[in-house]
């Protein structure tokens, strides 16, 4: 019989976490340490548990280890990114390269390596919790500094993107922090390490290729023929450059 997701609650405002792992030890081991540093911790099992998890309490970000051992991380990642609005940081095996950019390609905003510090974990899950949360601003004060180029219009208080049809175009946490960092950058080529920067505050591994994927996902949103860019080009050698002009305001 399985058992019910288990919730530890330490009050309404705090972040609440929910981690979705086989290993008893390593679900004790994140909800003590979590717990002592203010977040609301759930730990589920398996996929029903997180299911359940998600539908009957609020999350903020689900904590998601790929291989569990009776239902498919991949096909759980892509559930959550069709059913649920929150952020995602995938847990892999270290030599797992291959999961880290499926993962990333389904929807996911980050991924940590097993085994894994606390420190850099708890880093990773306050640097998405940040890019996830709306700004502060409200919708007219966001109305005020939308961003324009190439006939879409971006309102960064509200994380909306508008296409050149008036169409709204959903942008997961990771899209829409790559593209934030491609307006503040225009015609300017940036390497895969700088744009790592800008989004993670770490380098690019030499295998790491969650840039590329991140790009690959964000060009089929923007671009007219994804197979050949015009807003988002590839530099050789180099990395990418945004070429479309940029109007704010």
């Amino acid at each position: 019989m399985e058992s019910k997701a288990q919730t530890v609650r330490f009050g309404s405002d705090q972040p609440h976490l929910l981690v979705v792992d086989d290993d008893a030890e390593i679900l004790a081991l994140i909800e003590r340490y979590f717990g002592g540093q203010g977040f609301r911790v759930t730990t589920a099992t398996n996929g029903t548990e997180m299911r359940g998890a998600i539908q009957s309490d609020s999350i903020d970000i689900v904590l998601l280890d790929l291989g569990l051992p009776r239902e498919d991380g991949f096909d759980l990642t892509r559930y959550l990114r069709e059913h649920w609005g929150g952020a995602i940081i995938i847990l892999t095996g270290r030599g797992e390269s291959v999961d880290r950019v499926v993962g990333l390609e389904l929807g996911a905003d980050d991924y940590v390596t097993k085994p894994f510090d606390l420190r850099e974990l708890l880093a990773r899950v306050r640097s998405v919790l940040r890019r996830a949360a709306p700004a502060a601003a409200d919708h007219g004060a966001s109305d005020r500094t939308a961003i324009e180029f190439a006939g879409f219009r971006l309102n960064p208080g509200a994380r909306v993107l508008i296409g050149p049809q008036d169409s709204e175009i959903p942008l997961t946490t990771g899209e829409f922090e790559l593209l934030s960092v491609f307006l503040d950058h225009p015609n300017r080529v940036l390497s895969r390490d700088q744009l790592m920067g800008f989004m993670h505050g770490r380098d690019a591994g030499p295998f790491d290729r969650a840039i590329d994927v991140q790009i690959g996902r964000l060009r089929r949103k923007i671009e007219r023929d994804p197979a050949k860019p015009e807003l988002i080009k590839s530099v050789r050698g180099a990395g990418y450059q945004f070429s479309a002009r940029v109007q704010r305001g």
